[in-house]
């Protein structure tokens, strides 16, 4: 694409209005126009994502338009009289995009279902199966910063689009030649047609007793609740309303919200980034749980899928923060051992299933063989673990409803990914900080009916099953050919694989993209049963791990690593050595 041709037609073409060409005569620096317009915004098997502005290149209501109009054009091969659910986040430009996105679906003959104001990304994934939809969008960028904003796409099981429908909708939006080929309708004419519903207050209720239903300890909550000290900031996200709603309405009375944070503004003003993983996010949160004396502090991303969490911690004397994987793990362990007393895992508990992802923790596999369950672990990311719940589905409907392990046919217990993100049903099919807010406190007043903290429990665990720490790190490959660059880091792993990584020796090599697993004591090769992708995975002894990947958006190697050992303190160190040892590997 010659960029400067682009941006001259941009500045002249009558499709675009004049508040966009008045923000592109505002360019001076030359890098800025051709960063803006040498490539197209590339729609992925996510949809979209990138920073808000004009030019083919940014997120705007004409990329969103084109990305709308191919995904119209997919729907009507697959259906006739389409629905489609959209919900928006707090970010800049996100009920413009909706809004946009719900004209076009109407102008192409699919009812548009718009939520009335901002919600959470897993009640967009509840909303797509409440109202029967073939598909569903949700406009956010999860806990990117405040310059970005993003178009994620779900399809009629509620769960992000997977094979083979990605490929698919890719193929249908890329073929739109060009913006004046997206056929769009007035907000009221799709209204007074019927094709536009604001949606709101019904999907709320549905989606809040969904939650409620999910509810183990009755007793306890009525006991504890109203004792338990809850900090909760949303990061200016959508949690705010939903989050204190389930937490007023099971029970618990002293719940903060963190004022600097609590009203949606994309602007983000406290942060850099609204990302509930990284530790300045709870800046404020902690500064707050400190003067109230909070037992739990609380963060959601903006779209409100990822759960950020501390516990108070008597050992340390402060607030601790939970990982990704330790709050994931704490509430398995909460979930299945209420299940395992109250008598509902299935009666041939292998029939049940606990889902992860390759790179989240290995204590999940002593935590599934405790409650006698089968454990499943899938491809990085929450979309494969919200596909499982759809295959197991359709494997019991061909069983007569039940369930069977030997036939694939699963119930599905739980499942959660070491990047914040869990599932405890599966009235959504998508994780959710809604309802992981409302478990981790549930268990929180179960666990001091016993007379012990969250903290306590987790210790606890780590007794149990072994002390397991996990860590992740990113190496940005710079200069214009970093996915190049970082290609090669990956080649090399292959051809050269390590004999240790830190003081683990490494036994075996699972290759995702060529789908096999390499043994190192000569005993061969065995196939992997996940499609392909460009992952390396390494099994150290000792119950050790590390997996590299490169980025799929961005010019970065993605590395995770996990060790077991007998204390946090040993554990830790020891997983401080595989990092930089990873390091040394791919510089």
């Amino acid at each position: 694409m010659d960029a400067h041709r682009e941006y001259q037609r941009w500045l002249t073409s009558p499709i675009f209005d004049e508040k966009t060409k008045e923000e592109l005569r505002t360019l001076a620096d030359e890098r800025e126009i051709e960063d803006r317009f040498y490539t197209e915004l590339t729609f992925g098997t996510g949809g979209l994502r990138g920073l808000i502005g004009a030019g083919t290149n940014r997120m705007n209501i004409y990329t969103v338009g084109k990305a709308t109009q191919g995904l119209a054009e997919y729907i009507n091969t697959q259906v006739k009289n389409g629905r489609v659910a959209i919900a928006y986040d707090s970010r800049n430009m996100s009920y413009e995009f909706a809004l946009r996105t719900a004209c076009i679906l109407a102008a192409n003959g699919i009812r548009a279902y718009l939520f009335e104001s901002l919600r959470p990304t897993p009640e967009l994934s509840f909303a797509v199966r409440f109202f029967h939809a073939t598909a569903g969008i949700v406009i956010t960028a999860s806990h990117n910063p405040p310059q970005y904003n993003g178009y994620k796409v779900y399809w009629s099981d509620g769960g992000q689009i997977v094979p083979p429908y990605d490929s698919e909708i890719i193929s249908c939006v890329n073929s739109v030649a060009d913006y004046d080929a997206v056929r769009i309708v007035s907000a009221q004419n799709a209204l007074s047609s019927g094709m536009l519903r604001i949606v709101g207050q019904e999907v709320d209720r549905a989606y809040i007793n969904a939650l409620k239903a999910l509810i183990l300890e009755q007793e306890a909550l009525k006991k504890f609740a109203k004792d338990i000290k809850i900090v909760y900031t949303p990061l200016n996200g959508t949690g705010r309303v939903p989050v204190t709603r389930i937490l007023s309405e099971t029970g618990f009375e002293k719940v903060w919200t963190v004022p600097e944070q609590a009203m949606p503004d994309g602007n983000f003003p406290t942060l850099k980034y609204p990302n509930p993983e990284d530790p300045a996010a709870f800046l404020h949160a902690l500064r707050l749980a400190k003067a109230v004396d909070a037992d739990i502090v609380l963060a959601t991303d903006p779209d409100a899928d990822r759960l950020g969490i501390y516990v108070k911690s008597a050992d340390a004397g402060d607030y601790v923060p939970l990982s990704g994987n330790m709050s994931g793990l704490l509430l398995a362990e909460y979930e299945l051992s209420r299940r395992e007393a109250k008598g509902i895992l299935p009666e041939k508990r292998k029939d049940g299933a606990l889902v992860t992802t390759i790179v989240s923790s290995n204590m999940a596999r002593p935590i599934a063989e405790k409650y006698g369950l089968t454990l499943i672990e899938v491809l990085t990311g929450f979309k494969y673990i919200g596909e499982q719940i759809k295959l197991f589905e359709a494997a019991k409907e061909k069983n007569g409803g039940r369930p069977d392990a030997q036939k694939n046919a699963y119930e599905f217990e739980f499942g959660f990914e070491e990047s914040y993100g869990c599932l405890i049903g599966t009235y959504a099919r998508d994780k959710d900080a809604v309802a992981a807010a409302m478990a981790i406190c549930e268990a929180a007043a179960y666990y001091k009916s016993l007379g012990k903290t969250l903290w306590d429990v987790m210790s606890d665990m780590y007794k149990r099953y072994g002390c397991y720490r996990e860590g992740l790190s990113s190496v940005t490959v710079p200069g214009a050919d970093g996915v190049k660059k970082a290609e090669t880091i990956m080649t090399h792993l292959r051809a050269q694989v390590p004999a240790a990584i830190g003081e683990y020796r490494v036994l075996a090599v699972r290759d995702y993209r060529a789908g096999v697993c390499r043994r190192k004591d000569g005993a061969g090769t065995t196939p992997l049963n996940l499609p392909r992708s460009n992952v390396l995975y390494f099994e150290l002894e000792n119950d050790g791990w590390c997996c590299v990947r490169p980025s799929g958006t961005e010019p970065k190697i993605k590395l995770y690593y996990g060790v077991k050992d007998g204390t946090i303190q040993t554990a830790d160190k020891k997983l401080n050595a595989v990092k930089e040892s990873l390091m040394r590997l791919i510089r």
